[in-house]
């Protein structure tokens, strides 16, 4: 947008919208591959230290899961059953999941989540590369806005319905700070760019 808003030419629009994305992509993949790393690091370390806590005091663990499920409602007796035969069958798995939280499905995958947040990055930013590409030079700058919130009005609430809350409020949270974002860079073209 600010590029956009400071150019008289194409060329100069089309390669800040296509290094935009790339480095957006790009951005959002190392973000998330650290932030996701780190969570695998702790995850890691939990089960090396409930595997420890396993090796060195078994029973104070076998005690430690029973009381989780007398917690969750079942009887002591009931309780000590499942606790000894999911100890028999996979005591660390029975810790990880009950004790810890940690599931096989919601393990933390620092790759997946990069490549998806990169992915998802590069959808988002690929409709309004494609209307510098296709618009006249004198109306980029509207009908990316124009297109670019109508999208974010439907993605966020997309994402509020599939998060169980609100869509309106949902909607206009993104569609608000988009425009704001838009606005803002626009505006540093106009005072910084050379069109006019």
């Amino acid at each position: 947008m600010g590029v956009a808003a400071a150019q008289t030419e194409r060329g100069p629009v089309l390669l800040a919208a296509t290094a935009g994305l790339v480095a957006g992509a790009l951005s959002m993949a190392a973000g998330e591959y650290v932030s996701v790393s780190s969570q695998s690091d702790t995850e890691n370390a939990d089960l090396a230290r409930e595997r420890n806590e396993l090796a060195s005091m078994p029973e104070h663990e076998l005690a430690e899961l029973t009381g989780i499920y007398v917690s969750r409602g079942l009887t002591p007796e009931l309780a000590g059953q499942v606790a000894e035969q999911l100890t028999a069958h996979d005591a660390l798995g029975a810790h990880a999941r009950d004790e810890l939280g940690i599931h096989e499905l919601t393990r933390a995958r620092p790759i997946q989540a990069a490549l998806s947040s990169a992915a998802a990055f590069a959808v988002g930013a690929a409709p309004p590369l494609l209307l510098v590409l296709a618009v006249p030079l004198a109306q980029v700058t509207p009908v990316v806005m124009g297109v670019t919130l109508v999208l974010l009005v439907a993605l966020g609430a997309l994402a509020a319905r599939l998060g169980g809350a609100p869509m309106l409020r949902g909607a206009a949270r993104v569609a608000f700070w988009g425009a704001v974002a838009m606005a803002a860079t626009s505006l540093v073209g106009r005072l910084f760019g050379a069109a006019g």
